[in-house]
């Protein structure tokens, strides 16, 4: 794995479906990332902004609308965008919500052939994503069943549009945290004490590792350390709150483990912005489920 690489802890928690963002951005700036979580993601008035999704490297027009599958290096930046005016709707969903049994289905088979394609980044047609706009409008607008089955409304769609084009041409190495039992339970128990300080020896007796061996471990699957790893568990959940709550940063900071300063820091260093920024630049309109 590739150090430079920002792995991205989402605002979804593990009881969240999914997650919309519907905002108007002045510019790209968000480092390169991946995250275990599909993300689709529409952007107008872009033309000129660059396009990373593994291997590939594009500049983008007017509008586009692109499928990132689980764990693919991606992002946009601002490259030769001058417009001020992006609007991006951005949708994230964890990669079980449709689990194997019901992709089994025949009915399914088409988002089941899209969710194996999106392994390495799917760009569609300006016509589709012409044709989708309207319905990614109103996602930000629904609520509960009738998000998720607009959601599989839009999905089908786009499993049978035409002139799809496969963007990386490779499927990433990068593994799901939580796909074995020692992640697991490492994973689970920052999810349930990330508000509490947790040492490396306390994380690493979990697991009948060394503290050495553990943060190695640690660091060979995530690309970070243990400590670094935990803040970015925390600064996850610092950017929902500051999302969907109205409490203030420092109230933020101290639910989800920091002290002021320390949360100023470590979250800056995340995002590339300061908490106040983050909370200015989604302004728009957003949604958990």
């Amino acid at each position: 794995m590739q150090t430079n690489i920002h792995r991205e802890i989402t605002p979804l928690s593990p009881q969240d479906s999914f997650l919309v963002f519907d905002r108007i951005k002045e510019k790209f700036d968000f480092p390169i990332h991946f995250h275990p979580e599909f993300e689709l993601n529409f952007i107008l008035n872009g033309k000129g902004v660059r396009r990373i999704a593994g291997d590939s490297m594009e500049e983008i027009g007017n509008i586009e609308l692109v499928l990132i599958g689980p764990n693919l290096q991606h992002g946009w930046e601002q490259h030769k965008c001058i417009n001020t005016d992006i609007q991006e709707i951005t949708v994230q969903f964890h990669n079980d919500l449709f689990d194997s049994k019901l992709l089994s289905r025949k009915i399914m088979k088409p988002i089941r052939d899209l969710f194996q394609r999106s392994a390495h980044g799917i760009l569609f047609s300006e016509k589709i994503a012409e044709e989708i706009k309207p319905k990614l409008l109103n996602l930000s607008k629904i609520a509960g069943i009738d998000y998720f089955l607009e959601l599989i409304s839009i999905l089908h769609d786009l499993a049978n549009s035409r002139n799809q084009k496969l963007l990386s041409s490779y499927i990433s190495s990068n593994k799901d945290f939580e796909n074995s039992d020692k992640i697991k339970i490492i994973y689970d128990y920052v999810q349930q004490n990330y508000q509490k300080k947790i040492s490396l020896s306390e994380a690493s007796d979990l697991v009948n590792m060394t503290p050495i061996s553990f943060n190695r471990f640690i660091k060979k699957r995530t690309g970070k350390t243990f400590i670094e790893y935990v803040n970015d568990t925390r600064i996850g959940y610092a950017s929902r709150w500051l999302i969907e709550k109205e409490l203030s940063i420092s109230e933020i900071a101290y639910l989800c483990g920091f002290n002021i300063a320390n949360f100023n820091r470590v979250f800056k260093k995340a995002k590339n912005c300061t908490p106040s920024e983050y909370r200015l630049e989604f302004r728009g309109i957003k949604r958990v489920l």
